[in-house]
């Protein structure tokens, strides 16, 4: 077989094999996909305990809330208030602590996308 025949079976099975990776990326995943992808990995279990703290805080929050509008005395209200604020806006750090990593998530798979479109479009490397 020529050389000519093999670069040109080897080319065409490359834009095979690109085109298969390009459908397999399919388009951005939803916001839920995003979400459930922080959970994975070797880091996952990091987002995990994250979101189970997350959930306590904001439980216990809720609940000092609850008993913050059942006082009735201005010193009972500060009891609860405080804390509520406090359990409420660490909850909400935590959450926001997560965000990055989901758009760093989406970044990646982007440029994936760009890494596969520019070897499609410059062909074989050298060889």
């Amino acid at each position: 077989m020529p050389r000519q025949d093999t670069d040109d079976a080897i080319d065409q099975a490359m834009r095979t094999h690109e085109r298969e990776l390009l459908r397999s990326l399919g388009d951005e995943p939803g916001h839920l996909d995003q979400v459930a992808s922080m959970f994975g990995g070797r880091s996952g279990w990091v987002s995990v305990v994250l979101i189970v703290v997350q959930a306590v805080l904001f439980l216990a929050g809720a609940w000092a809330g609850w008993r913050f509008f059942q006082a009735s005395e201005p010193l009972t209200a500060l009891h609860w208030g405080l804390p509520a604020a406090v359990l409420l806006i660490m909850s909400l750090m935590i959450k926001l602590a997560m965000w990055p990593t989901m758009h760093a998530n989406r970044l990646a798979l982007q440029l994936k996308r760009i890494e596969l479109r520019l070897a499609q479009t410059q062909g074989p490397g050298p060889g």
